[in-house]
């Protein structure tokens, strides 16, 4: 859906974004995480068009970006963009309009999304009126009316109870598998598992790491494993194991690079210990990212 080469920014002497490249697959929810200040939003403004790179190139679609190929795309910023004095039936007519879409086209596929979500009542009360949540509800569809190719949401659950954050959750994985391309910014990286099929972490302007989620998860494993024993766990047999946490009768093992799993089962297996489950315990996408931003911090400050 979306190539992205070698784009850098600079405002005077900082880099937003220095030298990115990265290739965001169609079809997918694709994370895109970052700490604050990573860079994070100035990227997403030049895919949008909002503003230019100073280098670099955009391909959509496997053809270079154009002024048309805005209107194939949904953006739905972080800090909203609603006009707090207008009713929300007109803003919503209004911002679908802006996409190129007619009134009469608006209209009717506002009033499917207005049904979807149960806030036909809300149509004639201005957004002032409406709690952020459901501000929210209202901002995601003005992104999505008018059915883009390419839709970027920058903490799309932002004041959203769970329940609507689940709602917006299956409205997310119907338009993928409707045809739709999501880039999902956000900073809770369960909801990045659950959604995510693929990731970049920027950090400091860089992409610093890219690739399928469950196959990072595999690359950055540390040979952790969980047993479960059936009664208490007898840790005065694992004491040649290095123990990681423990509880009544849940323990975490890490191995030594000379170690494999058959050594544990091994283990437990001539100690004739009762076990209810094994099994290898792979790093969350939050360690990984913890993990991969202070690699990245310290090789920049040794070459300082």
């Amino acid at each position: 859906m979306l190539s992205l080469k070698n784009i850098t920014k600079q405002y005077g002497f900082y880099k937003a974004n220095n030298d990115i490249s990265l290739e965001i697959p169609s079809h997918e929810i694709f994370g895109m995480l970052g700490p604050n200040g990573a860079g994070k939003t100035t990227l997403i403004r030049i895919i949008t068009g909002i503003t230019m790179p100073d280098s670099g190139s955009i391909l959509f679609e496997g053809k270079i970006y154009t002024l048309e190929d805005r209107l194939k795309i949904g953006y739905m910023p972080e800090e909203r963009g609603l006009y707090k004095k207008m009713k929300v039936g007109e803003q919503l007519i209004y911002l679908a309009q802006l996409k190129g879409m007619s009134k009469a086209e608006a209209l009717k596929k506002i009033k499917i999304w207005v049904d979807k979500f149960e806030i036909a009542s809300w149509w004639n009360k201005n957004i002032e009126e409406l709690s952020k949540g459901m501000q929210q509800k209202i901002q995601f569809i003005s992104t999505v009316v008018h059915e883009p190719k390419l839709i970027i949401l920058d903490e799309p659950f932002s004041g959203l109870d769970p329940i609507n954050a689940d709602l917006i959750i299956h409205e997310m994985q119907e338009l993928k598998n409707n045809g739709a391309t999501i880039i999902f910014s956000t900073h809770r990286m369960e909801q990045v598992e659950e959604l995510c099929k693929s990731i970049v972490l920027i950090n400091k302007g860089q992409n610093i790491l890219e690739g399928n989620v469950t196959q990072l998860r595999k690359q950055y494993k540390e040979k952790k494993y969980e047993i479960v024993f059936e009664n208490q766990a007898p840790l005065d047999l694992l004491q040649s194991f290095d123990i990681c946490s423990q509880d009544e009768n849940n323990v975490v093992i890490q191995l030594k690079e000379t170690e494999n799993a058959r050594d544990i089962l091994q283990h437990l297996v001539n100690n004739q210990m009762d076990i209810s489950s094994f099994k290898e315990l792979l790093p969350t996408l939050h360690e990984i990212f913890v993990k991969r931003v202070k690699e990245s911090e310290n090789v920049k400050s040794t070459n300082l």
